[in-house]
């Protein structure tokens, strides 16, 4: 069987117009396929140049595909679960700086050159003192960065409209301010003139983004099935989930050069990403937290199967649309939409997504996802999210370590652990449910002074120790009306 190129897929041939930093999976399910979604509907002509960022990698592999591999994208589409593939064709070729570096180089003479595209994960924005140009090349993508750009801003002479858009991938806080400020640190350390500084500050954009996509990678285990499918061979087959979201914080000028919104692409513009971040941590993140002990406890082990039951399912709804939401910042309709997202990706059949993968370190988790939107439910509100302290008691009934008479596999920091291995010592559950919430080190302040809280989390607590978890969840949804 033949291996996948050019000539058997007819693929596309575009300008050269993005220089990308990473082939892995995820670029290539997420950066790549909107790139290559927008070649197709709204004749972006837009090229990448992919660069191994690290020694060991991809590109010699997809340089034997001619830049091709194919993509499927599995999930929920109105409301049925479904299996979609193409081939992505916008990689024109790609670069190995460590076997070629004259040619890596040689990438920045291309005038065309518009945007960077970079996910060469979280450790690689980072600053290595060690680090050279005169380096063949310098070992980290911060310092190859820069190198590319001084070449850039010699070749054309620092002209302003060769400046470029960068818009690096990594999952870091704050990832495109913090890779320009290790760039200006080279810039520094390697005496590249201030008119270089100025031409990165004022002629090239550095944004801030948030991506959003589950890729579980090359399907191992079925690949000789796809390969029949297919009728060609591909050594880069990807799978992804349907839904994508990626937030790009930068100016104006960014979204008018990028054609997303003709393709219905979710690519969101913004000069303020800090909502849509929180919205993520509190619905997707928060709702996953929120759910692990409850739907453990209850019997159920995949987070598919706790959506479709319809206990756990309307609980967790419940939770997401009148407990979290209300507590956002966003128009209702876009939390309403990115809800119904999260739920559909939960239901996605082609993922099956473990429960006790997502406990670990649950209490910090529930720190950060969870009690934000507790105590900013209390602050609006002014009454307590019942739902949201329901988790919360389960989550202190889960490290107690037993389900159903068999021990649960906690895993968290030992400090976490042997706490409450002392408190659930002795049973007490109105003892444990005060050291827990008073404890300082989890939560950063005593949440027993919160009117009400400590009682309504014990009163959640000894349902479930006493009826268990499935008689005391079903309690509560009907008490609370969760089910009508």
């Amino acid at each position: 069987m033949d291996l996948l190129n050019r000539n058997k897929a007819k693929a596309n041939t575009y300008t050269e117009r993005i220089v990308q930093f990473g082939e892995g999976n995820f670029l290539r399910a997420f950066a790549d396929w909107m790139v290559h979604e927008m070649n197709k509907a709204a004749n972006f002509d837009a090229g990448v140049v992919v660069v191994q960022p690290i020694q060991q990698g991809l590109v010699k592999m997809l340089n034997d595909q001619d830049g091709l591999y194919t993509l499927y994208l599995n999930g929920i589409k109105n409301g049925q679960p479904v299996s979609e593939h193409q081939i992505i064709d916008c990689i024109q070729r790609c670069v190995n700086p460590y076997d070629d570096y004259a040619g890596y180089l040689d990438i920045a003479n291309n005038p065309d050159l518009r945007f960077v595209i970079s996910n060469t994960t979280e450790a690689g924005i980072a600053y290595n003192a060690g680090d050279a140009l005169a380096d063949s090349p310098p070992s980290g993508f911060p310092a190859k960065l820069t190198a590319l750009l001084y070449k850039r801003y010699q070749t054309f002479g620092g002209a302003s409209d060769k400046g470029m858009i960068i818009i690096p991938c990594e999952l870091i806080d704050r990832n495109g301010d913090n890779l320009k400020r290790i760039v200006l640190q080279y810039a520094n350390d390697w005496n590249l003139g201030e008119d270089f500084v100025e031409w990165i500050n004022y002629d090239n954009i550095f944004c801030n983004t948030l991506v959003d996509r589950i890729v579980p990678g090359y399907p191992r285990e079925k690949i000789n099935e796809i390969t029949t499918q297919l009728g060609y061979k591909d050594n880069l087959v990807v799978e992804g989930e349907r839904f994508h979201l990626w937030v790009i914080e930068g100016p104006e000028t960014v979204k008018e050069e990028m054609p997303a919104e003709v393709c219905g692409l979710n690519i969101v513009f913004t000069d303020n990403m800090e909502p849509y971040r929180t919205r993520k941590v509190r619905i997707l993140n928060g709702a996953h937290t929120s759910l692990v002990p409850v739907g453990y406890l209850y019997g159920i082990d995949k987070v598919r199967e706790s959506v479709e039951d319809p206990v756990v399912g309307a609980y967790l709804k419940d939770v997401i649309f009148n407990e979290i939401c209300p507590t956002l910042d966003l128009p209702q309709d876009a939390l309403e939409q990115f809800a119904n997202d999260v739920l559909d990706r939960f239901r996605n059949p082609y993922l099956e997504h473990a429960l006790m993968s997502i406990s670990l370190n649950s209490t910090s988790k529930f720190k950060t996802r969870v009690l934000p939107s507790v105590l900013q439910y209390i602050k609006r509100k002014e009454t307590l999210p019942k739902g949201l302290l329901f988790s919360l008691a389960a989550l202190i009934a889960f490290y107690r370590g037993d389900r159903n008479g068999e021990p649960i596999e906690l895993k968290d920091d030992q400090v976490a652990l042997e706490f409450f291995k002392a408190q659930w010592r002795d049973g007490d559950v109105f003892g444990v449910v005060k050291a827990t919430l008073a404890n300082t080190g989890f939560w950063g302040e005593d949440l027993t002074q919160i009117s009400g809280l400590q009682e309504m989390v014990a009163g959640y607590l000894k349902a479930i120790t006493t009826k268990g978890m499935q008689d005391a969840l079903k309690a509560f949804v009907e008490e609370n009306g969760v089910l009508s």
